[in-house]
C-alpha cells in the first residue's frame, strides 16, 4: 500500500518534436499536464523540449530512465521517418524492439474499423497495412497504454531508478485522455484533495539565501516537506525581500513550518507576512 504521508512522486514531462522547437507549432502538452496534475492535488516537477533527434532523445531518455521520476513523453512515436521515440526508448534502455502482440491486435481492430468505415475489404497483406503495424513495435519490456480515440495503443517501460516512462502520441485528442488515465489508475493513490496539501510561507527581508540554506536542507531532511524560496528585488509592496516557505502533506507542515521559523528568529532575521495557501 501506497503511504502518502510521504512525498508524492515526482513527474516530468518530455515534449518530442522539431516542429515545437522551430515555432511551426505552439506546444500545449506542458500547460495541459501542469492542469491534469493540479486537478489531482499534484504537480509537475520538469519539462524538457527534445527535437527529431536519437541521439538528443536517447540522452533525454536514459536520464529519465535512470531516475525515480513518473514521466510523460509526447510525440514520435509513429511509423514515419521522422518518428524515432520508440527505438530511442529501446537504445535507452538496452533491449530489443518487438512487435508487442496486444498491440498488434489493437492496431489490426482498427484497421478493420477503418475499412469498414470506407466500405472496402481489409486487406491485411497490403504494404501500407503491413507498415501499420510498426506503430506497435516497441522496446520489449513494454506495457501498453490504450487509446480510447483510435485504439493505436501508447506504452510504458519502467527505469532503472524506480519510476517510470509513459509514451504517448504527440496528438492532443489522443495524449491527454491517455496521460488522464494513467494518472486515475496508476497514481490515483497519490491524488490529494482540498486541504490534504498545504504550503505555508513568510516574508523575510535583510537576509541571504546562502545563510539560510543549512536550515532549509535541515528541514527537508527532518521532515516529508518540500523547502522553497522565492527571492524578488523589486515587488511593489515589499521591495528586496525572499518568500520562504514550506509544502506538503497537512500532517507534516506544522512541525516543518515550526522549524523554520524558529530557525529565522535564530538568525535574527526580519519577518514580514505570514502566508498560507
Amino acid at each position: 500500500m501506497t503511504d502518502t504521508s510521504k512525498l508524492p512522486p515526482s513527474f516530468g514531462l518530455i515534449i518530442i518534436g522539431d516542429e515545437i522547437l522551430s515555432g511551426k507549432r505552439a506546444d500545449k502538452h506542458l500547460p495541459k499536464v501542469i492542469e491534469l496534475l493540479a486537478a489531482r492535488g499534484l504537480t509537475l516537477s520538469w519539462s524538457r523540449c527534445v527535437g527529431d533527434d536519437r541521439r538528443r532523445i536517447t540522452a533525454a531518455l536514459a536520464d529519465a530512465f535512470a531516475s525515480d521520476d513518473i514521466v510523460f513523453s509526447c510525440g514520435g512515436i509513429g511509423a514515419t521517418p521522422d518518428d524515432h521515440t520508440r527505438q530511442c526508448a529501446a537504445a535507452a534502455l538496452g533491449v530489443p524492439l518487438a512487435l508487442h502482440p496486444q498491440a498488434r491486435l489493437l492496431i489490426e481492430e482498427r484497421m478493420q474499423d477503418v475499412a469498414r468505415e470506407q466500405g472496402v475489404p481489409y486487406e491485411p497483406e497490403r504494404a501500407d497495412n503491413v507498415h501499420r503495424l510498426n506503430m506497435g513495435v516497441f522496446p520489449q519490456v513494454a506495457r501498453i497504454i490504450p487509446n480510447p480515440y483510435n485504439k493505436i495503443p501508447g506504452f510504458t517501460c519502467d527505469g532503472t531508478g524506480g519510476g517510470a516512462v509513459h509514451f504517448v502520441p504527440g496528438f492532443p485528442v489522443m495524449a491527454w485522455p491517455m496521460i488522464e488515465h494513467l494518472l486515475d489508475t496508476e497514481y490515483r493513490a497519490w491524488h490529494r484533495g482540498p486541504g490534504d496539501w498545504v504550503e505555508r510561507s513568510v516574508v523575510v527581508f535583510g537576509a541571504m539565501e546562502a545563510t539560510l540554506t543549512p536550515l532549509m536542507e535541515a528541514i527537508e531532511r527532518d521532515h516529508p516537506v518540500k523547502v522553497f524560496s522565492l527571492p524578488s528585488v523589486d515587488h511593489p509592496t515589499w521591495g528586496r525581500h525572499i518568500e520562504l516557505g514550506v509544502k506538503g502533506p497537512s500532517s507534516a507542515v506544522p512541525l516543518a513550518y515550526g522549524q523554520l521559523m524558529a530557525g529565522l528568529r535564530g538568525h535574527g532575521a526580519q519577518l514580514g507576512p505570514e502566508l498560507v495557501r
